[in-house]
């Protein structure tokens, strides 16, 4: 696809938005992937709309919303590139490559984190609940709850988000809101058109 029928399907609504469409590196990374167990949709291009719909459905403010969208377009976009050879080298996991990619952009430590860690309350429910080992689970639920800091209640809303795409397990989303008390349950409300400032 070219760069003008990316920004046709995306419809970007910030300057920052469409000036990630101008990096060729993210345009091919948004057009990877194939359909697959937890994405079913297959491109990059196609979850990042699916979790753009579940943004637009939150009881959220347009600041709250701009963050949750920054970090959607690019919390998966480096898949292509990613390293999954055995053993993992986590220095090159995509997470790692978005989180490089967006501080060129921004100087928000914290949004930066939470892209980092997008994947990571998956990483501690599946430690605990697959495999049992509950102490790692809880260190490493600390420490990204340190990380985010005041970013935890996005963090969240954009795992809320991501979680409720595709064919993937609700179980982790069930866990972190049965088990966080520090956080404020949502609800998805019926989609509607943005209206407001962007």
């Amino acid at each position: 696809m070219t760069s003008a029928e990316l920004y046709d399907a995306l419809q970007p609504e910030t300057p920052l938005e469409a000036s990630f469409l101008k990096d060729a590196e993210f345009c091919r990374g948004l057009v990877w992937g194939v359909p697959r167990f937890g994405h079913p949709e297959g491109t990059i291009m196609a979850h990042i709309l699916e979790v753009n719909a579940n943004i637009d459905r939150l009881p959220i403010d347009a600041a709250t919303r701009r963050k949750l969208r920054i970090i959607c377009w690019v919390h998966d976009t480096f898949k292509h590139i990613e390293h999954k050879g055995s053993p993992r080298d986590w220095s090159r996991h995509h997470s790692i490559y978005a989180r490089n990619f967006l501080a060129r952009y921004t100087d928000d430590q914290l949004l930066l984190e939470v892209v980092e860690l997008h994947d990571e309350a998956y990483y501690c429910w599946r430690l605990a609940h697959l495999y049992q080992r509950l102490t790692e689970s809880e260190e490493r639920l600390a420490q990204l709850r340190h990380r985010v800091g005041a970013y935890w209640q996005l963090y969240y809303l954009f795992f809320k988000c991501d979680t409720c795409t595709g064919d993937k397990n609700p179980a982790p989303l069930i866990w972190f809101e049965n088990t966080m008390d520090d956080i404020e349950m949502v609800e998805f409300g019926a989609s509607k058109p943005h209206v407001g400032p962007r």
